[in-house]
């Protein structure tokens, strides 16, 4: 069995869509999809394209669904900086009622056995939490208490793939189809029986066109930070430096 790992959409639709062909042309026989579909530019829209996709789908939930089902409730978290308030609260606006009960109910981790691997857990940040930050940099001293166990965990959450070993336990992220800090493109992992770390291109001056095209708050900012020219690893390397496992 091969599984493809798709994580941190961010309702990047024009994203998922290439990704999703390439899943199918890749063979997959089922999708896990790691957390933060939302938030984005086209919330609904990813989601249904998800729940209609013609291989068996799983979810588990991300801090962005998190913050957004909150935020549907309700309860405006404090964690979310001023600036991306105006984001929330239109993503929250966007969801139907059972698209909320949907990603309410999706689980924090999935195992899954995968052939030529094992037991995968796939996780959206770490596997005690989805908000903790390390890196492919990060010290293996720090993070051996995390990982200490497990066979293979599958991550994402920092938007950068990454393939490394944590004492005995494979660690890989994911990537990020949506919003990466990477090259320009969308990222992801198949699985089964070893582990691809994968790209794929597709048309991004149409895709910023549909994005601006919708009424997301930051709709230019996203199709020029976020598809045209994405940060790069370095710099997030970085950013992420300074706030590891805090």
């Amino acid at each position: 069995m091969r599984v493809a790992a798709l994580y941190d959409i961010h309702g990047n639709l024009p994203a998922l869509e290439a990704v999703l062909d390439d899943v199918r042309q890749a063979g997959a026989h089922r999708v896990v999809v790691g957390g933060d579909v939302l938030p984005g530019p086209m919330p609904s829209e990813s989601i249904a394209l998800l729940r209609d996709f013609d291989l068996p789908v799983q979810f588990i939930q991300g801090n962005g669904d998190r913050e957004v089902v909150g935020w549907r409730r309700g309860h405006e978290s404090s964690v979310i900086p001023e600036s991306y308030r105006e984001t929330m609260r239109w993503v929250a606006r966007q969801l139907h009622p059972d698209e909320e009960t949907l990603l309410a109910g999706w689980p924090e981790t999935v195992t899954v056995r995968i052939d030529g691997l094992g037991e995968v857990l796939f996780c959206h940040a770490t596997p005690r939490n989805d908000t903790e930050v390390f890196t492919r940099q990060t010290s293996e001293e720090r993070l051996l208490p995390i990982f200490e166990g497990l066979n293979v965990v599958v991550c994402g959450h920092t938007h950068m793939q990454f393939d490394r070993m944590v004492g005995k336990t494979r660690v890989v992220n994911a990537g990020s189809v949506g919003m990466p800090f990477a090259e320009p493109g969308a990222y992801w992992l198949l699985l089964g029986p070893d582990i691809q770390l994968r790209h794929t291109s597709y048309h991004l001056a149409n895709a910023a066109g549909r994005i601006r095209a919708t009424a997301y708050p930051q709709a230019d900012a996203f199709a020029a930070r976020n598809v045209l020219q994405p940060p790069t690893e370095r710099d997030m390397l970085d950013v992420f430096a300074q706030g590891e496992l805090t």
